[in-house]
């Protein structure tokens, strides 16, 4: 892999399945503002974590803004206390990054995103932070969801300079996660090859990966390799460079490939885990993103089946 190093979280071992949440402020699933207490988990995600408790080794969690107008560490302490004040067996902690920006060809401030993140990774020992590579806001304006960076010699160029700084000052390795295409929701710029274009930048700023299955199979499904063809060029991916996979519930409509977080995870999505979990020799964390359940905290049923798949796929490699 050349002379460079990979800045690699510190884990010692295999960490098997995590779970990954997005948790944003005044929904079912997430955050509640009583003006009491505090901000508090919501009711339906402690019976989740009490239903689930011991099946998830390493938790992570999707920033989500509490404020526009303002970045301060200190109004998320309140949360983000209880949120892991509920779930004390699990010993790793990692973070979900949406405002780093990656993609970005402008100049922006880095220096209030970095303290806010590095107060975060302090209070929390938080392992690793992870981002979509791509485009999460435009000249200050928050986009409805993140695009894919500019797939062009600028946008290259601009992804590392980007990550190569929050490398540097950040005080938690940052795993740059494959970015989503999914048709009909959001659209890319530029010709470049995304899988060379991510290996790239991987290999030139030295960074550990995220790999999206999801995302890998939106931009499959896009260029036309469906079915048997989804294995095709996967091994242009920064395999080596991979730490993490994501899975997210997925569905194919009509066709087209849609990363719709409903928990549901496809078939598809789990033969890829299993293809590529072999040829990723730093691998340590498999997260089952954004999970759908009820009010008890059960999963809801279609999502069952592939869910229990996903524990017996991870189960077998962990302990390998």
């Amino acid at each position: 892999m050349g002379a460079y190093t990979i800045r690699m979280p510190k884990v010692a071992k295999r960490l098997g399945l995590g779970l990954g949440m997005d948790l944003p402020w005044g929904g079912e699933i997430g955050f509640m503002k009583d003006g009491v207490e505090g901000d508090t988990i919501t009711p339906k995600m402690k019976s989740f974590f009490e239903k689930h408790r011991g099946q998830f080794s390493y938790l992570f969690f999707a920033f989500q803004p509490k404020h526009r107008n303002r970045l301060r560490a200190e109004d998320y302490y309140a949360a983000y206390d209880r949120l892991f004040a509920e779930v004390p067996e699990i010993g790793h902690r990692a973070f979900h990054h949406t405002m780093l920006n990656m993609g970005s060809l402008e100049p922006y401030a880095k220096e209030e995103i970095i303290e806010f993140t590095n107060r975060l990774i302090e209070r929390y020992d938080l392992a690793w932070i992870v981002e979509d590579l791509g485009l999460w806001s435009l000249h200050g304006k928050v986009l409805p969801f993140p695009l894919p960076p500019y797939l062009t010699q600028e946008g290259l160029r601009a992804c590392i300079r980007n990550i190569a700084e929050y490398q540097e000052k950040l005080k938690a390795p940052l795993c740059v996660e494959f970015a989503g295409f999914t048709e009909g929701s959001n659209f890319y710029i530029g010709d470049l090859d995304a899988f060379d274009y991510f290996r790239e930048i991987a290999v030139e700023t030295g960074s550990p990966v995220t790999i999206d299955i999801g995302h890998v199979l939106s931009y499959q499904w896009l260029k036309g390799n469906t079915g048997e063809r989804m294995f095709e060029g996967l091994e242009r991916l920064p395999l080596g460079h991979c730490f993490e996979f994501h899975l997210s519930g997925c569905q194919i409509i009509k066709g087209k490939f849609r990363d719709l977080h409903h928990g549901v995870l496809l078939d598809e999505q789990l033969d890829l885990l299993e293809h590529l979990l072999p040829l990723c020799p730093e691998v340590k964390a498999v997260t089952y993103e954004d999970p759908q359940y009820t009010e008890d905290g059960t999963l809801i049923a279609k999502a069952e089946p592939n869910f229990l798949r996903l524990q017996q796929i991870v189960e077998r490699w962990a302990q390998g």
